[in-house]
């Protein structure tokens, strides 16, 4: 009900129980941004494990990998290296007779924790803007004594979006697997599946699907203004739909690691970092230009492969 003059002051309602607490007495932005850094980290420490135990073992392979030569202490870490061989089992993939079903569910499961850690560490940093304005908007409700939902439940609906893709990914890889374009270091078989993968990420950054998600990564008030909720079902919703836009904007992006290797730390920062350049500008330019870069690059894996089988063919 709508009051005016200096009645409305003394009338206005408490906040809700649990919202008025230090947790919103700062600023909102404070544990939406803890969230993600742990989160994030959980996911580096994750990889680094798998990694630091693949280099130690001389497994790791992809361009660029040769930096994790600098992590190899001679003798694994047993955590890491346990998770690295579980991931990377020849047999993943691959038929299994009944008394082995048990062991291959757990290998899906840890390729799955893979994946995810890989969207925690690679997606999560590219939604801080998102996150942030989300706090700032709350920050402000607050400073009206509105209520408002916790940040944290806005990144709950993003990760479940990311989740539900490492799921995705690792049938996928399963799939990669069966068909031996995947050898047992995760690295791709052939060089031009790998072209066709790059070729197929770049063509993507041009089509109107992505430019559309982008826009919406890329500038999130407008969206979040206008579907705000005071409710944690409808703000999860909209962690949900942001998510949604996060991997129309960035799946193909993300199946690029296939094409280099699934464990190469190197491209997976690479790529984070490029995903969260891309969507802090405002124009379509960095983003095209990384698609003709990844073209160029699969049309030379492509053209390789073919060159360097011609002589076989002709003899």
């Amino acid at each position: 009900m709508a009051r005016t003059g200096d009645q409305s002051a003394s009338i206005r309602p408490p906040l809700p129980p649990g919202l008025d607490t230090g947790l919103f007495r700062g600023s909102p932005r404070v544990p939406a941004i803890l969230c993600i850094v742990v989160l994030a980290s959980l996911g580096w420490i994750y990889l680094g494990l798998m990694v630091g135990a693949a280099a130690s073992a001389g497994h790791v392979s992809g361009p660029g990998m040769s930096l994790m030569d600098v992590f190899s202490p001679g003798r694994a870490d047993a955590i890491g290296r346990a998770l690295f061989e579980a991931v990377c089992r020849p047999s993943f993939g691959r038929p299994a007779a009944d008394a082995v079903l048990a062991s291959r569910a757990i290998d899906v499961v840890l390729v799955y924790l893979m994946w995810s850690a890989m969207a925690f560490a690679m997606m999560l940093p590219t939604a801080t803007p998102m996150i942030v304005t989300y706090a700032d908007i709350a920050q402000a409700a607050t400073a009206k004594r509105e209520p408002v939902v916790s940040a944290v439940v806005l990144i709950a609906g993003y990760v479940a979006v990311w989740l539900a893709f490492a799921a995705v990914a690792t049938a996928l890889q399963w799939g990669l697997t069966r068909a031996a374009l995947l050898d047992p270091s995760l690295a791709p078989a052939s060089p031009l599946f790998a072209g066709a993968i790059f070729i197929g990420a770049g063509a993507y950054q041009f089509s109107s699907l992505k430019h559309a998600c982008l826009t919406l990564c890329q500038r999130p008030f407008p969206y979040l203004f206008a579907y705000w909720s005071t409710e944690t079902a409808g703000v999860f919703r909209l962690g949900l739909k942001q998510g949604l836009y996060c991997v129309g904007c960035c799946w193909a992006m993300m199946l690029v690691m296939f094409a280099v290797g699934v464990m190469n730390v190197v491209w997976m920062a690479g790529l984070g970092v490029i995903m969260a350049v891309e969507k802090l500008t405002v124009t379509t330019r960095f983003g095209r230009a990384v698609g003709a870069i990844f073209i160029a690059v699969g049309t030379i894996f492509i053209v390789s492969s073919l060159v360097a089988h011609w002589p076989m063919r002709a003899g």
